[in-house]
């Protein structure tokens, strides 16, 4: 009886090795543009699940794992793609990248069971830091702030938290959206190292968000959720550490289904400066953040996931 169950299992097993889901390879329409030693990062580490040149290691020929590799393989070509990824606006391509390289820092991507294996592909430090760099130059490496630089900047922060922006007295976003007063009383969710930019970013989510979060409701998030994005410039101190600067903005975004069915379900908002100033000459600015956001759009068109824990 053993013997025949193992005879049966292996002729399955056998069987199973002719249903196999085609990985085509089409042709690299708008390969990356990138200086080589970024190109051979990301070739060793990405293209073989986000590009038109998967290149299949003898193991993972095998069924099952081959399923699992053509799914993976269909899934990061749909979220990301170097192939094709020249097709993109150059804000869409920059977005793109600062995800990439984001989850890499995260430590998120390539997936652990894929590294597990292909141990080649595990991004180094090093090699993080030339995938940062190329997006841009380390702030570290700027000329450093004086002392009195960074007093300002002090000074500046204590009369920013201290001030009431209240609505009624900051013009409304060219969209019409106006301003979310008491957004400083909400709840941190993350922050960001914009190393493409050089600027260092608090996201903080209301009352709807924070309940979300809570109850793993965040892809796609309810009706009701309102995120806002602070960002300082980043300065590099006196000791070469870097630190929040200068304020720059405060973006928000409003989620809201059916009001902004025609902006992907958010509304978009941004205010300029210590004066607030609305961001965009009109309504079309909307057009720049979604095409920032796009690369996520399986995220819900939201970049950073949140610190769980919030209550």
């Amino acid at each position: 009886m053993i013997r025949k169950i193992a005879g049966a299992a292996v002729l399955v097993l056998v069987a199973i090795q002719f249903v196999r889901p085609s990985i085509p390879n089409p042709p690299v329409t708008a390969d990356l543009s990138a200086p080589p030693e970024v190109k051979q990062i990301l070739k060793t580490s990405c293209y073989d699940c986000h590009s038109n040149e998967t290149k299949l290691a003898w193991f993972d020929q095998a069924v099952p794992g081959y399923w699992l590799v053509a799914r993976d393989v269909k899934e990061g070509r749909r979220h990301l793609n170097f192939s094709e990824i020249g097709h993109l606006t150059p804000a869409q391509q920059k977005g793109a990248l600062y995800d990439a390289v984001n989850q890499i820092q995260l430590g998120t991507m390539p997936l652990a069971a894929y590294t597990r294996l292909h141990r080649n592909a595990i991004v180094t430090p090093p090699q993080l830091g030339v995938l940062k760099a190329f997006l841009n130059p380390p702030v570290a490496a700027a000329t450093r702030s004086s002392e009195a630089d960074m007093a300002a900047d002090s000074r500046q922060y204590d009369q920013w938290m201290h001030k009431s922006n209240s609505a009624n007295v900051v013009a409304p976003s060219p969209n019409g959206i106006e301003f979310p007063a008491g957004y400083k009383n909400w709840k941190t969710i993350s922050a960001t190292d914009r190393f493409d930019n050089q600027t260092l970013r608090v996201i903080l989510g209301n009352d709807v968000a924070i309940q979300a979060i809570a109850e793993n409701r965040i892809n796609p998030w309810p009706d009701g959720t309102t995120f806002a994005k602070i960002a300082w410039a980043a300065r590099a101190d006196t000791s070469g550490a870097v630190r929040a600067g200068a304020f720059l903005q405060v973006e928000f975004m409003i989620r809201d289904g059916k009001k902004f069915a025609s902006t992907k379900g958010w509304g978009w908002a941004r205010w300029r400066g210590t004066d607030l100033t609305p961001y965009g000459s009109d309504a079309g600015f909307v057009n720049e953040c979604i095409g920032c956001h796009t690369p996520v759009r399986d995220s819900d068109y939201v970049f950073t996931m949140p610190i769980r824990g919030q209550r």
